[in-house]
C-alpha cells in the first residue's frame, strides 16, 4: 500500500497560509505587549474578563465558557485561580440544580475591564483595524466567520 500524494499548496494557497502566519504572531504581540503595559492584564485575563464582563449578571457557567473559549476546563482553572488570588472574579456554586458553578466577576474584576477595554480597543485599532481598509476587514469577518462555522465553533452567547 501506498501513502496518498500530498496536496501541495498552489502558490495563491501558499501565499495565504504564509501570510496568516506571519502576520497572527506580529499582531497578536503588539495587542498583547500594550494590552499589559496600559493595564498589567495578560491576553488569557483579558479573554475571561471581556467575555463575563459582556455576559447578563456577569457571570457564565464555568462549562460553557471554557467551550466558548475553546480552552480546558484545566486551563481555565488555573486561570481562574489566578484571577480569583487578584480578587477579580469569583467561583459561586449554581444553586438550582446543584451540579456545576459559575465564575462571576467581581466589582473589582468589573472596573478592571471598563478600564482597560478602551485601551485595548486603541491598540487594536492601531496594530490591525486602521491599517486596512474597509473591504480587507469584510473579507477578514468573512473568512473568520467561514471558518468558525466549518470548525462548528458556537458564536459568543
Amino acid at each position: 500500500m501506498t501513502a496518498a500524494e500530498p496536496r501541495w499548496l498552489t502558490e495563491p494557497e501558499q501565499a495565504a497560509w504564509y501570510a496568516w502566519r506571519r502576520m497572527f504572531p506580529l499582531v497578536n504581540a503588539g495587542i498583547a505587549r500594550d494590552l499589559n503595559q496600559d493595564s498589567g492584564l495578560s491576553e488569557a485575563d483579558y479573554d475571561v474578563l471581556s467575555v463575563l464582563g459582556s455576559t447578563d449578571g456577569h457571570r457564565m457557567r464555568i462549562s460553557a465558557l471554557a467551550a466558548l473559549m475553546q480552552w480546558s476546563r484545566s486551563r481555565l482553572s488555573h486561570q481562574l485561580t489566578r484571577m480569583e488570588q487578584r480578587g477579580i472574579v469569583r467561583r459561586e456554586d449554581v444553586a438550582e440544580d446543584g451540579r456545576g458553578a459559575e465564575v462571576v466577576l467581581t466589582e473589582a474584576g468589573v472596573d478592571m475591564i471598563m478600564a482597560a477595554a478602551p485601551l485595548h480597543v486603541e491598540s487594536v485599532r492601531r496594530h490591525l483595524i486602521d491599517l486596512l481598509t474597509p473591504e480587507q476587514l469584510r473579507t477578514m469577518a468573512e473568512v473568520g466567520e467561514t471558518l468558525r462555522i466549518r470548525m462548528g465553533i458556537a458564536r459568543k452567547r
